[in-house]
């Protein structure tokens, strides 16, 4: 009787963990609301309220690359009309290249694009104090657990104008002008049977993978559209071709190049 109960829960265990995925594809719609992001009513003017991306997220249990999915001949919402300067909205992630992540060597590289060279921002992986929840819900098909963390909303920057006569933006840099900072809710949905600490961007942490994010009450909403359990193992390799650079020396390459222009062109990034 005991060798027979013993075979069951043995059989019981081996079909968990196989039923366990460690590798797979997700599909992410990102969804911006631009309208949260600036208040001012000008720059309102210039674009639509909602910024959609597709982007691709592939992994293992100890790596994973996060990239964008281009869409062919897009048009772009951003470009203002009266032969103005266009403004460019950088949002981080693989807005700027593919991101890539090694949980064993705790270690990230954004490749990004800057002056027509490529350079690989290196930076560590951190843990992510989430709070997790026994609330539940099925995406996908798969039963997803809440988890949730406060951290201080992303700094937006020094108080931008556009002026009438479709000029470049004016950035004024005065201190009371920069906004005060604030927290903001991170709510996270993860998957329990897949099994890798990944997620959109630079969020993850968690016992599975995120298949659904929200953050600041919908000012960016990711949402899985499709899972396959197969994935390109060439896509998963590291990139070598590129400058190293911190992310502190990437934002001074980007800042001098900004300055060489003449302000001919902005850039504003929103990361996590």
């Amino acid at each position: 009787m005991k060798k027979i109960w013993f075979s069951l829960c043995f059989l019981g265990l081996f079909m968990t963990l196989s039923a366990q995925q460690k590798v797979g594809t997700v599909i992410f719609e990102r969804k911006i609301n631009m309208y949260k992001l600036i208040q001012d009513e000008q720059m309102r003017a210039m674009m639509p309220e909602f910024r959609t991306s597709m982007h691709m997220l592939l992994f293992s249990d100890s790596v994973s690359v996060y990239k964008l999915i281009p869409e062919d001949e897009s048009p772009d919402p951003f470009a203002g009309g009266g032969g103005g300067g266009r403004i460019t909205m950088r949002f981080g992630g693989a807005d700027g290249g593919d991101l890539y992540k090694n949980f064993t060597q705790s270690k990230s590289i954004q490749t990004s694009e800057l002056g027509g060279k490529t350079f690989l921002i290196t930076d560590s992986i951190r843990q992510q104090p989430w709070k997790l929840s026994t609330d539940t819900k099925q995406i996908l098909g798969y039963n997803c657990h809440k988890a949730t963390r406060k951290m201080t909303a992303p700094m937006m920057g020094r108080r931008i104008t556009v002026s009438s006569g479709g000029g470049a933006p004016v950035v004024d840099t005065s201190a009371k002008n920069k906004p005060a900072p604030r927290e903001m809710e991170i709510v996270a949905w993860f998957a329990d049977d897949m099994i890798s600490p990944v997620g959109p961007e630079n969020y993850g942490q968690l016992p599975g993978v995120i298949l659904e994010l929200n953050i600041d009450n919908g000012a960016t909403v990711y949402t899985a559209k499709e899972v396959k359990k197969t994935v390109d193992a060439k896509e998963l390799k590291e990139p070598k071709k590129g400058k190293v650079v911190t992310q502190q020396e990437y934002m001074k390459l980007m800042q001098d190049l900004m300055s060489n222009q003449g302000g001919s062109g902005m850039r504003m990034r929103f990361d996590n």
